[in-house]
């Protein structure tokens, strides 16, 4: 079975990470510029054929935003993981765990945003549920720039079992609410961490609301009431960085 992955940096990322998945590379007949000339030599030197066509027969080979640049990939060996999977991820953890949860975004820029955020942050696994939101497709990879391969997605069946086994292995869960009383500078976001964003519009569920340990906010100066789902995750992400290098 062969997948579609398309957009300069995805490409890129693929073919120094998964080349010999790769089965061709395509480029668009009149880019001549240095980054797709960069990506046609990486292939070669990976001796994987390198073929030309039009822009229109890449746009009839994927509706996206593809820069000019489509690799036929056979399905990516990346591992899929699963719920029990969590413990030996933690296990592996050198320091205190840092996990970010996403309680139903449903939107695939979001969930590649939100990845691509938590793979800079070098967050050690993203959850979220296994129904009602989003999962890894070529829009997530393409969004995410490589973090879709990197970090590790793993769909839960039920959220709220699975931030119980956090909270038991000593995982602080702090949602993020804007009716909380403090904000993530005043928050304490060290130790064994897990950051619980919301849908886009409604927020976290009620259930996944009440079964986190403190709630946090990210204070807002301005007209607008709240930020785009990733936009707050990269927020909250590093100010727990900048607090764990203190």
């Amino acid at each position: 079975m062969s997948e579609i992955v398309y957009g300069l940096h995805a490409v890129e990322v693929l073919l120094k990470r998964n080349s010999d998945s790769v089965e061709r590379l395509y480029v668009q007949s009149n880019r001549h510029d240095q980054r797709a000339h960069k990506l046609v030599k990486l292939a070669q030197s990976k001796d994987i054929p390198v073929s030309q066509k039009s822009r229109e027969e890449l746009d009839e080979m994927t509706e996206q935003r593809h820069q000019g640049v489509i690799a036929i990939s056979r399905q990516l060996r990346k591992k899929q993981y699963h719920e029990k999977h969590i413990p030996e991820l933690l296990d592996a953890v050198e320091g205190e765990p840092l996990v970010l949860i996403l309680d139903g975004v449903t939107d695939p820029h979001n969930l590649g945003a939100c990845l691509r955020s938590a793979d800079a942050a070098g967050v050690n696994m993203v959850i979220a549920p296994k129904d009602n939101a989003a999962s890894i497709t070529d829009v997530v990879r393409k969004v995410a720039c490589g973090a879709a391969e990197s970090v590790p997605f793993i769909p839960v069946t039920n959220l709220v079992r699975t931030m119980k086994q956090l909270q038991e292995r000593n995982i602080w869960i702090a949602g993020t609410a804007g009716e909380a009383t403090q904000d993530i500078y005043q928050a304490n976001l060290t130790g064994g961490l897990a950051v619980v964003m919301g849908a886009e519009g409604d927020g976290m569920r009620r259930l996944t609301r009440e079964n986190c340990d403190f709630l946090i906010k990210i204070p807002m100066a301005g007209e607008v009431s709240s930020l785009n789902v990733s936009v707050a995750t990269g927020v909250t992400l590093f100010e727990a960085v900048r607090q764990r290098q203190n």
